[in-house]
């Protein structure tokens, strides 16, 4: 993967966010699209050897479109400025279908390459299921919390958009109640993908430190 080449035309991207700019420069998407896909095809065979169950995923349903929905949105741009892909079990990429624990990264026009794993937005039921897991199996969601490789790398949970006050059902004296107000089980973290030597051997790591809290998720 030619990062500089695909920070430098999302960079462009950013600043020229038409399809008269987009379709000039389509032999350059075309080729950083294919490098992109040869990474996401590695990756999958690398996470296979510590999670099986993502062997069969396809490499090329695994990344996300660069065309933009614009149908409910105020931003009339068409086009992202990152490349992305989700790797899981389920092949289903978007949290409103219900893909459940995913492997995910991006790399945006700032150069940022963001590594996650877990589950984001997931739905109401299956956020309640989740939420339910937590109480059930309290000692191995400790476990996870306490994984040495996870907190090196991960450090907590992400937080974002975590409810104020108990979720309906769950009360005060509920077990691991600050993470039962998360509405998303998902750890992440972020870093500057041009200093990076080696995007496969950071991105394979990053997922397998990941693994211990996919492996729990996939018990609710």
């Amino acid at each position: 993967m030619h990062i500089r080449d695909l920070t430098q035309f999302l960079a462009e991207l950013s600043e020229n966010n038409n399809r008269a700019w987009f379709v000039m420069n389509k032999p350059r998407y075309d080729i950083l699209r294919a490098e992109f896909l040869e990474l996401v095809t590695t990756l999958i065979a690398d996470i296979s050897k510590f999670d099986p169950a993502v062997a069969g995923c396809n490499p090329k349903k695994a990344l996300f479109r660069i065309n933009r929905d614009m149908r409910f949105s105020r931003e009339k741009i068409p086009y992202k400025t990152h490349f992305s892909a989700a790797i899981n079990a389920s092949g289903l990429k978007k949290p409103s279908q219900g893909g459940g624990p995913t492997y995910y990264f991006h790399i945006d026009e700032t150069g940022t390459l963001l590594i996650a794993g877990g589950e984001w937005m997931p739905p109401a039921d299956r956020l309640r299921t989740i939420r339910q897991h937590v109480i059930a199996d309290a000692a191995g969601f400790s476990k996870v919390l306490k994984n040495k490789k996870l907190k090196e790398t991960y450090g907590d949970l992400q937080q974002e958009g975590k409810l104020t006050r108990p979720p309906k059902g769950f009360d005060a004296d509920t077990v691991h109640l600050e993470y039962i107000k998360l509405k998303n089980f998902i750890v992440w973290n972020e870093r500057d993908v041009r200093q990076v030597t080696d995007l496969q051997k950071i991105l394979a790591s990053g997922f397998k430190d990941a693994w211990p809290l996919i492996a729990w998720l996939r018990q609710a």
